[in-house]
């Protein structure tokens, strides 16, 4: 670079750094409007039971049937984002969100209604996480990306606290259908911003080779930009079988479990075992999302501060990550086997928060082992292997409580399951997430 390329003013940069702060609070409302849609049957159960007439299994086929095609289109989904742009993928989901909460409006939908829906929303939905980290990703250099990640999934505990709330009050007030066609305007919302707002950055795949997918031009020198190989270079086959990859995957695949059990069964457990009204249930099930925001965010900037101090990435990333599914699952081994609601909600907000604190540094291990044209496709593969959890995770539930001899005896087992599951996560992330290591590997199988 010549002398003057380097006194240059850095406005270009500097606008383009604006620019993804912008893209990023876009991209955390997705995933909130995303958790929002998750949270709303859960938050409605008591009504939708008895209007529906649904048993505990019945209930949790309904909450399992989201997933039925949730991982299929991650990892579909997920391979288009190495190869089209962004930002039309992004609105695409948000209307399939929309279209698919819009019809139990009708007084006239059931539960055949409700399991279709159902199905429609999880596939919409399945690739928005791994979707929104790829595209947040695109903005930002590496070492650099742990708190970003942090911010899109903090989204999704924001989306509980606000859904919460808002989906109780319009469920008692204009009925349970009601919540589910307020979710869908939003979505709708939300679409109208992105066009207008959205995009991916500098550090998108280069399909051509050349200039980076809808980005000005911006000089990789000013924004610190990491060496780049090509993805025909990598097999992928060598990306998802490093143990980093498989280490981020499994660990995932028990948070999620324990997430969607929270989303499917948290509010039917605080009314009918451990006493609380809906009034206080709304405030309650808030509270483990403001942990896992704060959380999240901590760990996100943790680590990345531990990056920029020149920590190694299996430290910053696999072992710092790995307390909080262990710290999790403790907690939530304690949750049935305590009285007093001073001990238990405790318990309960950090056995259902902490784990996902690793979820950002978990895909931002993952994308650091990529080349930029293999990312969407490795984050959108692991998402949707993880995601299988969420699809089992309800309706395994719901088959322990009706087969247990008491419901209480129902939850303690299940929440039993979830926490040997979130311990084991954490295990794993310790012995195999070494993104070093596997970032040299790859690069090196590339150069081969």
């Amino acid at each position: 670079m010549t002398l003057e390329a380097d006194t240059r003013p850095d406005g270009a940069a500097v606008a383009t750094r604006r620019r993804a702060r912008t893209v990023l609070v876009v991209l955390a409302l997705f995933i909130v409007i995303n958790a929002a849609d998750k949270a709303v049957l859960g938050l409605t159960a008591d009504p939708v039971r008895d209007d529906l007439g649904l048993t505990a299994t019945e209930f949790g086929a309904v909450a399992s049937s989201f997933y039925l095609l949730f991982s299929l289109s991650a990892v579909a989904v997920g391979f288009l984002g190495d190869r089209i742009r962004t930002r039309p993928l992004l609105a695409a989901l948000a209307l399939v969100w929309a279209a698919a909460q819009l019809p139990i409006l009708l007084p006239a939908a059931g539960f055949g209604a409700l399991v279709a829906t159902r199905v429609v929303l999880g596939a919409g939905e399945g690739p928005g996480y791994p979707l929104a980290n790829y595209t947040a990703f695109t903005w930002f250099p590496e070492k650099e990306r742990s708190l970003p990640s942090a911010v899109v999934v903090a989204g999704g505990a924001g989306g509980t606290v606000v859904a919460a709330p808002l989906v109780i009050l319009v469920s008692n007030t204009l009925g349970w259908r009601a919540a589910f066609g307020l979710l869908g305007g939003i979505g709708i919302v939300w679409v109208i911003v992105w066009l207008r707002l959205g995009g991916s950055g500098p550090y998108a795949a280069r399909l051509d080779g050349a200039a980076p997918v809808e980005a000005a031009p911006v000089d990789d020198a000013l924004l610190g930009a990491e060496p780049r190989v090509a993805a025909g270079e990598t097999p992928f086959r060598r990306i998802v079988t490093s143990g980093t990859w498989l280490g981020a995957t499994f660990s995932a695949f028990t948070v999620m479990w324990t997430l969607a059990l929270g989303f499917a069964w948290l509010p039917l457990f605080l009314e009918e075992q451990a006493g609380f009204s809906d009034a206080e249930i709304s405030g309650i099930v808030g509270l483990p999302a403001l942990s896992m925001a704060v959380l999240v965010l901590a760990a996100g900037a943790f680590a990345q501060r531990l990056l920029r101090r020149g920590s190694t990435a299996r430290l910053a990333q696999g072992l710092v990550g790995a307390v909080l599914p262990l710290l999790a699952g403790a907690c939530l081994l304690l949750t049935t086997r305590v009285g007093p609601a001073a001990l238990l909600l405790p318990l309960l907000v950090v056995a259902f928060s902490a784990g996902n604190g690793q979820t950002p540094l978990t895909n931002s291990a993952i994308a650091d082992i990529c080349p930029p044209g293999r990312r969407s496709a490795a984050l959108g593969l692991s998402y949707a292997l993880a995601a299988l959890s969420s699809l089992l995770a309800p309706y395994v539930t719901g088959r322990i409580i009706d087969a247990a001899p008491t419901e209480a005896l129902g939850y303690g087992r299940a929440f039993d399951l979830a926490a040997l599951l979130l311990i084991a996560g954490g295990v794993v992330s310790m012995l195999l997430i070494r993104p070093d290591r596997d970032a040299l590997l790859i690069r090196a199988t590339a150069k081969e």
